[in-house]
């Protein structure tokens, strides 16, 4: 396993350079001028030029490629044009906050997810099974914004139960920030009220984004163990008098989890680059917001440290998938 880990950390530099390439091809094709729009529409030519050289944009494109590259090596990533800010402490800034979200979102998909899979495929065809298989078809086909503000208006203008959007109380001191994640960094403080808070503000842009998790976890998991009731282990089982919670439990749940894994590997790769939808209605402070401003006003370096960000990011959580391949079947081997 070892020997499979270290040539798929090898491989991570080619896929970042080939990423890189295509990113910066693509962002240097988008027609528009990013140091006009950073100037403003009352800059004089000088001031535009002054700007750009500044920022390197004056010169030949595989030289601005290099100078680029050269300074990812050393850790510089660039700076922002539009708030003149190094790009990588806004990056940790604004992934600690969709991480946060990822993982609340997550931890919600699977604790309905699961119960609802194991329900329809205990009782296929009976209405629990057709109850289970509405809220997976309709988590999927309902666009996910229309639902964020049904929500917004059912929880937060009529009930007043949660905020609408933010990420914390501003009639609140701010608090103490250690991780990023405002749920760690309260419990680390000892700061109960401002954990409520921030899971309070959480609420409802996770369960919007547990509804993708909901549905895909649902389907898959339920296929796959109406798939192993069919075969002869089960039913060896079951000859030798094994209780059914047992079957379902040690025998079943272990073998159909594993392709389960493999689909929240890409779902979680996907969620942690960012829900533009979400955190747009939600006005939640992640990468996906970060990235759309980003893009709007042609912030090149933004959008290439966003885009790099966000490519290890994927690696990393496809290669601990495939770890954990090998801890829910230990029969899968390394090639």
């Amino acid at each position: 396993m070892l020997r499979y880990v270290l040539t798929r950390l090898l491989w991570i530099p080619v896929v970042l350079i080939g990423l890189s390439l295509i990113t910066f091809g693509i962002s240097r094709l988008v027609p528009g001028d990013p140091v006009k729009l950073a100037a403003g529409p009352q800059a004089r030519p000088e001031q535009i030029q002054k700007l750009a050289a500044e920022f390197g944009l004056d010169r030949p494109l595989p030289e601005q490629y290099l100078r680029y590259m050269g300074g990812l090596v050393q850790g510089n990533w660039g700076y922002s044009i539009g708030n003149r800010r190094p790009v990588l402490p806004d990056l940790m800034t604004y992934f600690a906050a969709t991480l946060e979200l990822t993982v609340v979102a997550t931890i919600m998909g699977l604790l309905f997810g699961i119960p609802l899979a194991v329900v329809a495929a205990r009782w296929r065809d009976l209405w629990p099974d057709h109850v289970s298989r509405m809220v997976a078809i309709g988590a999927v086909s309902i666009p996910v914004f229309w639902i964020a503000i049904i929500l917004q208006v059912m929880f937060g203008q009529v009930l007043h139960w949660f905020p609408v959007s933010g990420r914390y109380d501003p009639r609140q001191s701010y608090p103490q920030t250690y991780t990023g994640m405002l749920l760690v960094d309260t419990l680390l403080a000892g700061n109960v009220q401002g954990f409520f808070t921030s899971l309070r503000y959480m609420f409802l842009p996770a369960l919007c984004q547990s509804l993708v998790v909901i549905a895909l976890v649902t389907r898959q998991l339920r296929g796959d163990l109406l798939d192993m009731l069919r075969k002869d282990f089960v039913m060896v089982a079951r000859a030798n008098g094994i209780k059914e919670r047992i079957i379902w439990t040690r025998y079943l749940m272990k073998n159909a989890m594993i392709a389960t894994v493999a689909m929240l590997g890409f779902v979680i790769g996907f969620e942690l680059g960012g829900n533009v939808l979400i955190e747009a209605v939600f006005d939640w402070p992640g990468i996906g917001q970060y990235a759309t401003k980003a893009a709007l006003m042609l912030d090149f370096q933004v959008i290439m440290g966003v885009t790099l960000f966000i490519g290890v990011v994927v690696v990393f959580v496809n290669l601990f998938t495939d770890v954990l391949y090998r801890l829910v079947d230990p029969r899968i081997r390394f090639s």
